[in-house]
């Protein structure tokens, strides 16, 4: 096993160590989101219905990639189909750090350090999604298991990603503050533009939607919204039909087995 392997393992632990922590200590997690609700505070149930889903995808994943580099390592080499999905571990060990150091600073109410690395998160995530999983040679295969959670997981996480960054912008800055008029067009405009993006698909099209819901439901539940919450539930239906129309006629998968992941799919087979 490499040291990114390593290292993948341990940003996985910390992640999920440091927002349990969050959770159970006092003040908790929730504590402090119901001190400074805002006009982008989501639900707080269904922020964490998100991250545990996402935790266990992370845990598939990382399984399966340690049993692949460990197959191919008893073979002498390495597989080609890895190489290229290994170039995912520095971004999500950056990720897991970033999420993970965030809790601490969100549980001390620091919520301007706590913004800056939700921001730092959200570039790494988003970074990797349109530079590198755009690319023609990094699309979904759907005969590999490795490459399909590979893309679950990084989709995933750029999808809470957006949420986070969201979220705690406005706790840190606009406490208890309605939206504005602008404020509401910028965030149709943003969810629009990344349901268009030529990166987004099902996966991560499906997380916008997720988001715009969480973020309505937790409007909704505040009370001081304004019509804001289901000005939220119209942008997630307008988002899910960009997002469908678009992996309908264009589905951004490759649908048969091809060169770069023939290694994979031979071993997933037995996994």
């Amino acid at each position: 096993m490499g040291l990114v392997h390593y290292l993948a393992l341990l940003s996985f632990a910390y992640d999920v160590l440091a927002q349990v922590y969050a959770i159970l200590s006092s003040p908790s997690m929730k504590d402090i989101h119901e001190r400074n609700m805002s006009f982008w505070s989501p639900n707080p149930l269904l922020v964490g219905c998100f991250f545990t889903l996402q935790q266990v995808f992370q845990a598939i994943w990382l399984r399966k990639l340690w049993k692949l580099a460990g197959e191919e390592r008893k073979k002498g080499k390495a597989a080609d189909a890895e190489d290229g999905i290994a170039g995912y571990m520095p971004w999500y060990i950056g990720g897991n750090l970033c999420t993970g150091t965030w809790a601490f600073s969100w549980n001390a109410n620091r919520l301007d350090l706590s913004n800056l690395f939700v921001i730092a998160n959200t570039f790494v995530q988003l970074g990797y999604l349109f530079i590198f999983l755009a690319r023609p040679e990094n699309r979904l295969n759907l005969h590999s298991r490795l490459s399909f959670f590979t893309h679950v997981v990084a989709k995933t996480f750029a999808g809470i990603a957006v949420l986070d960054v969201l979220h705690n912008s406005a706790a840190a800055y606009f406490v208890h503050q309605r939206p504005s008029f602008l404020t509401k067009a910028l965030t149709g405009l943003g969810f629009g533009a990344l349901a268009l993006a030529p990166a987004t698909d099902w996966i991560f099209g499906a997380c916008l939607v997720y988001d715009l819901v969480a973020l309505s439901v937790g409007q909704g539940q505040w009370g001081r919204d304004g019509g804001w919450s289901a000005v939220l539930g119209v942008y997630a239906v307008v988002v899910a039909g960009i997002v469908g129309a678009r992996n309908w006629l264009r589905p951004p998968y490759v649908s048969k087995a091809d060169d770069g992941y023939e290694a994979v799919q031979g071993q997933e087979g037995r996994m």
